[in-house]
């Protein structure tokens, strides 16, 4: 038989400083309304009603792996109360993610995008060698 663990008030010594608190992931969310837009792009496509800048669609699907690394990265920033190395990276690469993805979906010129994807990296390598990991 095993013993029974009382139950913890706010006076009991292994007591946390909070109590358990729920937590929804927001990745479902962002592939909800990514799914959302492409079901709609395709109805309007089916429906002859043409939208000039999404001839590139698929490059919705880039967002999805965009979403979650925000997902993460604003999880490890909640839970440590500041911005760390971990949550940087994650943010980081959700920025390079949608960028690369708005970059393809609106057709800009890769003499355009690339130029400024090193000047962005070059950026975040500065910042993550100034900031406390």
């Amino acid at each position: 038989m095993t013993e029974q663990q009382p139950y913890q008030t706010p006076d009991s010594p292994d007591w946390h400083n909070h109590p358990p608190t729920t937590h929804r992931d927001s990745a479902p969310w962002g592939v909800g309304l990514i799914l959302i837009l492409i079901g709609g792009y395709l109805l309007l496509r089916n429906l002859n009603i043409d939208l000039p800048f999404f001839h590139n669609w698929w490059a919705l699907f880039i967002l999805i792996p965009a979403f979650s690394a925000f997902s993460t990265g604003w999880t490890e920033y909640r839970q440590a109360g500041r911005l760390t190395s971990l949550a940087r990276g994650k943010m980081i690469t959700a920025f390079f993610l949608t960028v690369l993805a708005g970059a393809l979906l609106f057709g800009i010129s890769s003499n355009y995008f690339w130029p400024v994807i090193l000047i962005l990296g070059g950026i975040s390598l500065l910042v993550n060698g100034l900031l406390p990991k």
